[in-house]
């Protein structure tokens, strides 16, 4: 069991919601760099499976309790319900997280992947006959 100041669960808690939006934003969109830079492809792909399955499955990510738990250590109480439903949702929908519209997500996920790595592969020189 960690002893810290009260006041420093807080801040690990904000880091870790920072963290884990910086994972959903990468997982959506995380794409765009690999038109940039290929080599981004051999971290994004599993990043995107994974948020695809979590959204899927309707599981919880790791770094949602690991939060829920540095709040609760800290004493600022924790909260029902995933990270996106939490954090997410309240931006983009007035209703709570349900099960379709996890499915909707992690299609919207695939989706938007599909889309940026059907760019990535137009944009890939092919052999030396090919015009």
């Amino acid at each position: 069991m960690l002893l810290l100041p009260s006041g420093f669960y807080g801040v690990l808690a904000d880091a870790v919601v920072v963290l884990h939006l910086g994972f959903v934003l990468f997982v959506v969109l995380g794409g765009l760099l690999v038109l940039r830079w290929r080599w981004v492809m051999w971290l994004h792909l599993p990043a995107a499976v994974w948020g695809a399955l979590i959204e899927f499955a309707g599981w919880i990510c790791p770094l949602t309790p690991l939060e829920k738990w540095l709040r609760q250590e800290g004493g600022l109480g924790g909260y029902e319900g995933g990270f996106v439903e939490h954090y997410i949702l309240p931006l983009l929908y007035p209703s709570a997280l349900t099960r379709t519209t996890q499915l909707v997500l992690g299609a919207g996920v695939i989706l938007v992947n599909l889309l940026i790595y059907w760019q990535v592969w137009r944009r890939t020189p092919r052999g030396r006959g090919s015009t």
